[in-house]
């Protein structure tokens, strides 16, 4: 939990976060990373390196195993660490505040952001981690005291590759659809603006047909830009006085997938659902499609390369979920390298 790793966040140094890098990288080639790799890595004696690692295990970022070698893996903990100290680094953040969400796939917590030209005070902000594949780590977890072969590399970089797509697409929409403006993206989190107002699906409208409007507008605008949100409801969209936002991206199609009008159809058949059941008010499906794409043609958002990375991304989650029911069937001890469809990692920036 992010909790426990604040606790000891400003007791790790830059030696401390070398080997967290260390074992981030070499877990690209190693089930568990091995003490004289990260020798090579960090350039740090082996009794001082044996020091930190004892500190690292205890304080529950490194794991550590012993058969059939002396080896380590890191987990979302250190993950989590290793992403704060970039955004610390980078002025992303300047403090941490309370868990304010937490979902399936993602945990969001407060923070503090000092204005970039020292004027004014500290900005709000939130920080979104990503946590794809967390409950499928416990439930391997539970079966298997040492986990296996991949897996965890292979869910910390879905967890990655969520959040560096979430982080891209709004990038790239914002600010001409309504989305929090994001400011920041490490490894499997992301640094955005507060929201503003209060989740649709916990919200009393008095004006109901008004916010419906300004939905479906985005919408529309969103479709007119190459992108269909692809997992909209009443649960990721804010409304305020001033509007609406969408949030929650990752899972975000282009115009070119296979079932792209399925998908849309999916995401304004909810929002039209929650109008009717809570509000009373009836709307044609149909008609709101047609709407929705007579849009201008979609051009501003710069998505030329998006459909071959999405393919490949959307493929290798794919099989990072297949592998889950293989690598419970995986003797424990049959260590492997790991697969070269990974790709490289530069220090410092995932």
């Amino acid at each position: 939990m992010i909790d426990e790793v604040l606790k000891v966040f400003g007791k790790l140094d830059a030696k401390d976060f070398r080997i967290l890098t260390g074992i981030e990288i070499g877990m690209k080639h190693f089930e568990w990373v091995p003490i004289e790799e990260l020798n090579k890595y960090t350039k740090l004696p082996f009794d001082k390196l044996e020091y930190r690692l004892k500190k690292l295990v205890r304080e529950k970022l490194v794991v550590r195993t012993t058969q059939p070698y002396e080896g380590f893996q890191i987990y979302f903990e250190g993950y989590d660490a290793l992403a704060l100290n970039a955004f610390v680094k980078r002025k992303s953040i300047s403090a941490i505040g309370n868990e304010i969400g937490v979902g399936k796939e993602s945990v969001i917590y407060e923070a503090i952001r000092q204005p970039e030209l020292a004027i004014g005070g500290p900005l709000p902000v939130i920080i979104k981690f990503h946590r794809e594949g967390r409950t499928s780590f416990k439930q391997i977890k539970r079966v298997r005291e040492h986990l296996g072969e991949r897996e965890h590399f292979s869910w910390i970089y879905a967890a990655r590759l969520a959040a560096q797509r979430e982080y891209e697409i709004m990038s790239k929409l914002y600010p001409q659809v309504s989305v929090p403006k994001p400011l920041d993206q490490n490894r499997h989190a992301i640094v955005m603006e507060l929201a503003k107002g209060s989740l649709l699906s916990k919200t009393k409208l008095v004006d109901p047909e008004w916010y419906l409007d300004e939905i479906l507008k985005q919408v529309k605008i969103t479709y007119s830009r190459g992108v269909i949100h692809a997992d909209l409801s009443e649960y990721n969209i804010f409304v305020s006085e001033e509007g609406v936002q969408l949030i929650d991206w990752p899972q975000y199609v282009i115009l070119e997938h296979p079932h792209a009008d399925e998908i849309l159809e999916r995401d304004v058949s909810n929002i039209l659902t929650h109008f009717s059941r809570k509000y009373n008010i009836k709307r044609e499906l149909e008609k709101v499609l047609e709407e929705v794409k007579s849009g201008e043609e979609k051009s501003s958002v710069n998505l030329d390369n998006d459909l071959e990375r999405v393919k490949e991304e959307e493929n290798y989650l794919e099989r990072v979920k297949e592998e889950e029911n293989d690598l419970q069937r995986v003797k424990k001890d049959n260590v492997k390298k790991e697969n070269p469809e990974t790709e490289d990692f530069e220090d410092g920036n995932f």
